[in-house]
Formats: structure tokens, C-alpha cells, sequence
């Protein structure tokens, strides 16, 4: 019986994850390459990119210069001509200053040319709060590019997904934004065994129930769990449920879910208006309406800018005592299960 590869039987961080998928991209096609701010001789914002250029050279390596829509658009212009460039935005925020390449170009080209160009670009961005970076460095807006047609939009929030995500990514003929939360990097644990790819199609359960399903994703996707085993000593046992793309949404797993459970409480660090939980509130209600025992809860990020201070940045964020209670309150509500 042959043996898990090495990397699957030791203990790896997120960031570890990530950056073995890089490396295992890079080793397995000439065309792929990496191109970003500092990811290069600093090792990377986050220090994903750490050794890469040493193995690999500044040809594959690339820093590039402080300007979103330069390096982004350039490396759309990269996959045009045939390469898989895997583009690093430091943070989603700053995204926002390349937002012309990535939804008028990107996103478009594919259809504006009658299927004629591909756009086969990965673009990496470090999301969410947490880490008292404030309100420029710490918003949460793959929701919002959730709602762009020609976009993928992926969140792996596991080691797993860290680890095998990008393949699937760049075997994508379309844009593929994947957002790793900043507050996942330092997490620990193990690949299983067995999982050598993963898709971007659909949606996981990450912990069976029976009466309320937790939708959720990234770095809330532990908040989820975590509110799911304070219920379970209460006799509430919560399905979570890791929604992993953000588009396109796997509506036949998110409506399964919820007609077991006949209970919804969406978990989205985004904020409430407008968001990706009003997304899927709505297609629940759209096709599962009758089986629903209690109109669908939500626990977002507080309307406001995220805010710096800890203390009201932990109260502004979705916490598992929020989620747990947003549980208690529906069943009360709607009738215990």
C-alpha cells in the first residue's frame, strides 16, 4: 500500500499550503509564473512567497511595482499571449485601485469576443480582519466581485483547499480571483490523505446536523464550527456548511442542506446591505421556501468601517457567541427542533 506523499503527513500552516501550490504550479508548467508587490526578495507580504525566487529566479518571480492596475492588467495582458500568470494583490482593498482590468477587461473579454480570448488569470487576495489593521487593509469584498458575470470566485478556507485550489484555478480558461483570509495563514494542520485536487464547483460540508445549516466560508467558517459545538452541548446539532465559491454559488448543496434542517443562518464578514448573505437568502427563499421552519438569519460585519481599536474591531466582526446566539433566538422563534 503505497505511502501519503510527505507534505500529507506533517502538520503545514495555511500559508505553507499556499505556497506548495505555488511551487507545485510553477514546477509543473513553464507558463506559470508569479508576479506581484514584494513577493519576490521580501518573501511576500504575508511570506506566502518565501524561497520562491531563490528556486526559482526573478524570471518566474516577479516584483512589480507599486501599481495595481500596472501589474494586474499586465498580467492579463500575460495570459492573453498564452502564459498562467498567478497575480498577488497584498490586500482586497488595494484591488480596488485595478478595478477597470479586473471587471471592464478580465471579466469581459471572453464575451466580448464571442469566446475568441481566454483570460486565464489567477489573481490572489488577502482578505478580512482581524489583525488590527484597520479599515484600509481589512474589508471583506469577494461579495462584491461575486456579483461579476465572467468571474470565478473562490475562498479556500481549509489546508486542503489551500493546498489544491490553485490547480483547479489555473486550469480555469476564466479569471479565477481566489481571496485567502489573512487571519487563516498561521493556522495549522494536515492534508488528507487521499485529496490530490479540489474543484471549483462546489459547496462542502464541514460539520453534519440535523436542525439549523451554518452557510458560511473563509476565515467564519471556524467561528461556525466552533458556535456549532457550544449548541451541540445544548442538544442543537448545526450542519456547517463551507460554501468555498462564491461564484458560482452551489445552490443544489445550500438548498439540500436546508431542507434537512429546515434552518438557515448565514455567517458572511461582509456587510449586511447588499452582501453575498442577501444572495443566498434570496435563492433560498426562491427554492426553498415551504420547507423553511423560520425565516433565514443572518450575522454579518457592523455597517461601518472596520475599525482599528481590538476591541471594537472583535465587536464589529461575526463571533461564534453572535452566531450561536442568532441560532438560539431562530429555533425559540421558529420552534424548536
Amino acid at each position: 500500500m503505497p505511502s501519503a506523499p510527505p507534505e500529507a503527513q506533517a502538520r503545514l500552516s495555511y500559508r505553507d499550503a499556499v505556497r506548495e501550490a505555488i511551487r507545485c504550479a510553477l514546477r509543473g508548467d513553464p507558463r506559470t509564473f508569479l508576479m506581484g508587490e514584494d513577493v519576490g526578495r521580501y518573501g511576500g507580504s504575508y511570506a506566502v512567497s518565501k524561497g520562491l525566487l531563490e528556486e526559482f529566479g526573478d524570471e518566474r518571480i516577479r516584483d512589480t511595482p507599486l501599481s495595481e492596475s500596472a501589474f494586474v492588467g499586465a498580467g492579463i495582458g500575460a495570459a492573453l499571449a498564452g502564459l498562467r500568470p498567478i497575480v498577488e494583490v497584498m490586500t482586497v482593498n488595494f484591488s480596488l485601485l485595478a478595478l477597470d482590468q479586473i471587471v471592464n477587461n478580465a471579466a469581459t473579454l471572453s464575451h466580448m469576443s464571442g469566446g475568441q480570448l481566454n483570460v486565464p488569470v489567477v489573481i490572489r487576495l488577502a482578505t478580512g480582519a482581524g489583525r488590527q489593521l484597520a479599515a484600509q487593509h481589512s474589508h471583506s469584498l469577494e461579495g462584491w466581485y461575486a456579483h461579476i458575470p465572467g468571474l470565478r470566485i473562490a475562498v479556500p478556507a481549509t489546508i486542503d483547499d489551500a493546498r489544491y485550489m490553485l490547480a483547479a484555478a489555473l486550469e480555469s480558461p476564466d479569471p479565477v480571483l481566489l481571496f485567502e483570509h489573512l487571519y487563516l495563514y498561521n493556522m495549522e494542520g494536515s492534508l488528507t490523505p487521499g485529496i490530490e485536487r479540489v474543484d471549483l464547483e462546489h459547496a462542502a460540508i464541514r460539520r453534519p446536523g440535523r436542525d439549523v445549516t451554518l452557510i458560511t466560508y473563509g476565515w467564519s467558517l471556524y467561528k461556525c464550527l466552533e458556535a456549532a459545538t457550544t449548541l451541540a452541548s445544548e442538544g442543537i446539532q448545526a450542519e456547517v456548511l463551507d460554501l468555498r465559491t462564491l461564484r458560482p454559488l452551489d445552490d443544489a448543496t445550500i438548498v439540500s442542506s436546508v431542507r434537512r434542517t429546515r434552518h438557515a443562518v448565514i455567517v458572511d464578514e461582509g456587510w449586511r446591505s447588499g452582501s453575498l448573505s442577501a444572495e443566498v437568502t434570496t435563492r433560498l427563499v426562491e427554492q426553498a421556501f415551504y420547507e423553511l421552519d423560520a425565516p433565514v438569519a443572518r450575522v454579518c460585519t457592523a455597517e461601518v468601517p472596520v475599525p482599528y481599536a481590538k476591541h471594537l474591531e472583535e465587536t464589529a466582526l461575526p463571533s461564534a457567541a453572535r452566531i450561536a446566539s442568532a441560532v438560539r433566538e431562530m429555533l425559540t422563534r421558529g420552534g424548536s427542533a
